[in-house]
């Protein structure tokens, strides 16, 4: 799974390599953002002194003092309208909404100020934010703490929107979005925190340490944005995924025997178009996966997007498997996290189509 790509060659000029959970690697992201770049800020509820609830920015207050890394009150709106005043007078702020649930109260700031600023101002202000949120389900959080809205990102012009799925990507990722003069919300799958999971809910959790994206470079490298990943080649149909749902596509395909080439999109929007026309059109086939909510979900888009370039390259029907169409269920979570047993189910129907 792990390429000798132009980002690995990146990364190895990095430094030393280590293992570390996403956890980790996104703390090292901020560490070298705010060690490169005094105009990096980052706040948000209980990210200083305590470190944030996932630990993400433990250390940092300690290290960078309490104006750079600090405490906000329990108010959504008035951590994002603050950070598109902090970017719009030339700091890069890093934002974090404690879970992607809470982040409603913040829209408003995020689709009317922050996406639109560039625009409104013709380019006189931008709004270099970063707006970090712990994402979807696999963790009994029920309801109001395993959601997935990143369909309500990408439908807003002026957002870039990216989900990594492994430590590797996190950091790149961030590193970059941090860079970014565009706002960019920033989607951290809480199930891939401190492992690869592959919907096996009842097997024992596999650490990063034992697998290669887990092996992180300790300096400076970023990865791409708009940039999708060949995760597993194949010949037989295109899997088009992200997040969580990038390792239980491939368990679905080792355990199906599918011939599956697996897509994890890493960054939503922009979308990576040449990489996914460029496998279906190879395959012939497609199964879009994803945790949110099925309808508009951002999978009918990719949908959409696949039927009208690839149309006459499609082999059978174009499948979706997603999340049901209702709050996230507690004692039912299983049935409703899109397990390898549904994403499996959905290969052999476009393989047999």
């Amino acid at each position: 799974m792990l390429t000798k790509t132009k980002e690995a060659r990146v990364a190895q000029a990095a430094g030393e390599t280590r293992p570390m959970t996403m956890i980790q690697a996104l703390r090292s992201a901020l560490d070298v953002m705010m060690e490169r770049d005094d105009n990096v800020v980052v706040f948000g509820e209980d990210v200083g002194y305590f470190g944030g609830v996932f630990r993400v920015t433990e250390g940092l207050q300690q290290k960078y003092g309490k104006s750079r890394c600090f405490d906000t009150p329990i108010n959504e709106g008035g951590i994002v309208g603050a950070a598109v005043g902090m970017g719009a007078y030339g700091l890069r702020p890093v934002a974090e909404i404690q879970f992607a649930d809470y982040f409603y109260p913040a829209y408003d700031q995020i689709v009317s100020e922050a996406a639109r600023l560039r625009f409104r101002s013709a380019g006189d202000f931008t709004c270099p934010l970063t707006v970090r949120m712990p994402c979807g389900g696999g963790i009994y959080g029920g309801q109001t703490h395993s959601q997935s809205p990143e369909a309500l990102f990408t439908h807003v012009c002026g957002l870039r929107t990216v989900i990594p799925s492994n430590p590797y990507d996190a950091k790149g990722l961030l590193i970059a979005s941090i860079e970014s003069d565009d706002p960019v919300v920033f989607l951290e799958p809480k199930r891939l925190y401190n492992g690869p999971f592959d919907g096996h809910h009842d097997r024992p959790v596999t650490p990063w340490s034992k697998h290669p994206l887990g092996n992180v470079p300790e300096g400076y490298y970023s990865v791409p944005l708009e940039s999708a990943a060949v995760v597993r080649p194949g010949k037989e149909l295109t899997v088009i995924t992200y997040g969580t749902m990038v390792w239980v596509s491939l368990a679905a395909a080792e355990e199906t025997g599918v011939d599956a080439e697996i897509i994890d999109l890493r960054s939503l929007w922009p979308l990576d178009l040449e990489t996914v026309l460029e496998s279906v059109k190879k395959t012939g086939r497609c199964v879009v996966v994803h945790e949110a909510t099925r309808t508009s979900g951002f999978g009918a888009e990719l949908a959409a997007t696949v039927q009208e370039h690839c149309f006459y390259h499609l082999e059978a029907p174009i499948e979706r498997v997603a999340g049901w169409d209702t709050p996230y269920p507690h004692a039912t979570e299983w049935a409703y996290f899109p397990g390898p047993g549904r994403v499996g189910a959905a290969l052999q129907r476009a393989v047999e189509g």
